[in-house]
């Protein structure tokens, strides 16, 4: 295989401020403790897949400006296989702002539709890609799926639908319960499990649940007790984590606690991508 793991998405340029002792209100200036800056959103996966010693190949659109560029270098320095991107003049990079106060964060982001493009996937082990209505599937390996936040918070029960091509889902507690109109992330968990083989519902400094209805198993992680500076993009380290302890043969109890590690570690440094463990450190 030309990579191990295949990743389609969106890629935004991350700008975080960490350590605000309040949201700003309008009219006052909040100064911060420390702040970070790098490639976001599908990226966050990339680069921890890379730093578990994986060989990730993403397809995603950066714009030819610097936001875009910066994310570029970043990723290549990070062993991120870009053939499979493009740059595209006259379109901006999409851009987040995260502020992280009271051990979570809030984003604000401007972007617009990102151009539209087609490649031929690599062959791979396993795909991560965010799905929406009218995603595409067609995709090489186990397909692990993930969403991103619907803005317009009605979250259509039809992007379910797509699950029925896909070997995992990974939301978190918010969009897993919105989408399944449930009321908790173990009914959930068992509401999706009957449509996709495997499911893990992120529960931010709560851990984590998980269905393995190939094998079974159930299982449960409670979060780790660490102080939590930046909490961008946590859950996608931790997806890109259990990816890896899924081909890695894992039983689903130790996919959790690898994830959770993984995670864990990320949120006690600053950003997404680049707070992502290196294998050695788990």
């Amino acid at each position: 295989m030309d990579n191990d793991v295949y990743l389609s998405g969106l890629l935004f340029y991350d700008l975080v401020f960490t350590g605000l002792p309040k949201p700003p209100t309008p009219g006052e200036e909040v100064w911060t403790v420390d702040m970070g800056s790098g490639p976001g959103g599908i990226a966050n996966f990339a680069v921890a897949l890379a730093r578990l010693g994986m060989r990730p190949v993403l397809s995603a659109a950066f714009g030819d400006d610097l936001h875009g560029r910066h994310c570029w270098d970043v990723l290549e320095a990070e062993g991120v296989d870009l053939s499979c991107s493009r740059r595209f003049a006259g379109w901006a990079t999409p851009v987040t702002v995260a502020l992280a106060y009271d051990d979570d964060r809030a984003l604000v982001t401007h972007g617009a539709t990102p151009p539209s493009f087609e490649v031929t996937p690599p062959s791979t082990a396993a795909s991560i890609v965010h799905i929406a209505p009218d995603s595409d599937l067609d995709l090489p390996g186990l397909v692990f799926a993930d969403v991103g936040w619907d803005p317009t918070q009605q979250w259509r029960p039809d992007v379910l639908d797509q699950l029925k091509h896909c070997h995992a889902f990974m939301p978190n507690e918010v969009e897993a319960m919105a989408y399944t109109r449930t009321d908790t992330p173990e009914l959930a968990a068992a509401r999706l499990a009957e449509i996709v083989p495997i499911v893990v519902v992120t529960r931010g400094r709560d851990g984590a649940v998980a269905i393995d209805a190939i094998s079974g198993e159930q299982a449960s992680v409670n979060g780790d007790d660490v102080v939590a500076v930046d909490t961008t993009g946590a859950g996608d380290v931790f997806g890109a984590a259990f990816v890896h302890a899924t081909l890695a043969g894992m039983p689903l109890a130790d996919r959790l606690r690898f994830a959770n590690r993984a995670a864990s570690i990320s949120v006690q440094r600053v950003g997404g991508a680049l707070a992502a463990p290196r294998l050695e450190e788990l």
